[in-house]
């Protein structure tokens, strides 16, 4: 084996909820025999549900290799690891218990894997946020559960795409609770992060950062809601006090109608569907979903489980493909970061004569 194929990134594929569009759209990206120069794939499912949709699919071209451990990695072709030997009734379309659990299950042991360094980089299938809670995973999603595997004091739901990036200060908050959230020490975890990921993980030197406001209008001025004025700005000035270059609060509608997020390489909005109904709607389905403050990378597409389709043949691939190549281009910034900062040149005063 050549060393070029050894040194190929590892990434770790979660098969998500095992009715969902999930396994679909892996056979589907992984049929491209090119996706082997870039990276050697590790779906984490079973071979019994690879097959189910293989032949559901009628690809029967699509080729891989089981593997209970990592020493049987081939570099050259897809792999499987197999977290699960028992039978699994797969009925795609329809929301149950079932496709929770082994989508948990599948989660769990990928994270064990990426702590053992097996892995490089993570890329999740979609998961249901309801029949995946048990015991072991009381979460609203995948964001906070890796933030508590990871042991990190915060994360951001960072979406990316070629023409812009939001970031959100909530995430699948209900709306009437938002607004509790909106507090200046929040906002600023949130720039922080926002700041040191687009530095670190995506190269952009100096940020700009735009900020949303809550309320209509920002506010207007008190008018509709204090929050702009008592949380917000005085969050942007403190960020800004300490050298972090946003913005704001703007008028979350004008900003994105006026298109003035060209502006700015990062954005953050204060929540859900404030952020992503205008980033989904603009990034033309070639949206990732990035989990910024982890110290691995983890991505996944910008959509859900679609089990309207699931089982029809009818998934497109592209968010899932994207969010593959933004985790390998992620790993490969990170890399260059680490070098260009590994042994900075120390100031010296010249000694005077």
């Amino acid at each position: 084996m050549s060393t070029t194929q050894i040194n190929k990134p590892v990434i770790g594929i979660t098969i998500g909820d095992i009715n969902s569009i999930g396994a679909e759209i892996i056979i589907k990206t992984f049929m491209d025999a090119r996706m082997m120069e870039f990276c050697t794939p590790v779906i984490f499912a079973s071979n019994k549900t690879i097959n189910f949709y293989r032949k559901l699919m009628n690809e029967n071209n699509f080729n891989y290799q089981s593997i209970k451990d990592f020493t049987r990695l081939n570099h050259k072709q897809v792999n499987v690891y197999n977290c699960w030997e028992e039978e699994v009734q797969i009925t795609p379309g329809v929301l149950n218990e079932t496709g929770g659990k082994y989508a948990a299950r599948a989660l769990e042991a990928a994270i064990n894997c990426l702590k053992d360094g097996y892995i490089t980089g993570l890329v999740t299938a979609p998961i249901h946020k309801n029949n995946i809670q048990s015991e072991t995973f009381n979460y609203t999603g995948h964001t906070p559960y890796l933030r508590d595997s990871f042991n990190a004091k915060d994360v951001l739901m960072f979406m990316t795409a070629d023409n812009m990036r939001v970031g959100l200060l909530t995430e699948h908050v209900p709306l009437a609770d938002v607004a509790k959230y909106v507090t200046k020490e929040n906002i600023l975890g949130k720039l922080h992060l926002m700041r040191d990921s687009l530095v670190k993980d995506f190269g952009v030197d100096q940020p700009r950062i735009a900020v949303l406001g809550l309320n209509p209008h920002a506010g207007d001025d008190g008018l509709i809601g204090r929050e702009e004025i008592e949380h917000i700005a005085p969050a942007i000035r403190h960020a800004k006090g300490n050298g972090i270059l946003c913005f704001g609060p703007y008028s979350a509608d004008a900003f994105f109608a006026r298109e003035m997020f060209k502006q700015f390489d990062g954005v953050l909005a204060m929540y859900h569907d404030q952020g992503l109904i205008p980033f989904k709607s603009l990034a033309s389905g070639n949206g990732i979903n990035y989990t910024a403050g982890l110290g691995i990378v983890r991505t996944s597409p910008d959509h859900g489980t679609a089990f309207d389709i699931a089982g029809k043949n009818l998934a497109d691939p592209d968010s899932f493909r994207q969010a593959i190549f933004a985790c390998l281009e992620i790993l490969e910034q990170r890399e260059r970061y680490a070098e260009n900062t590994r042994n900075p040149l120390k100031k010296t005063e010249l000694a005077s004569e």
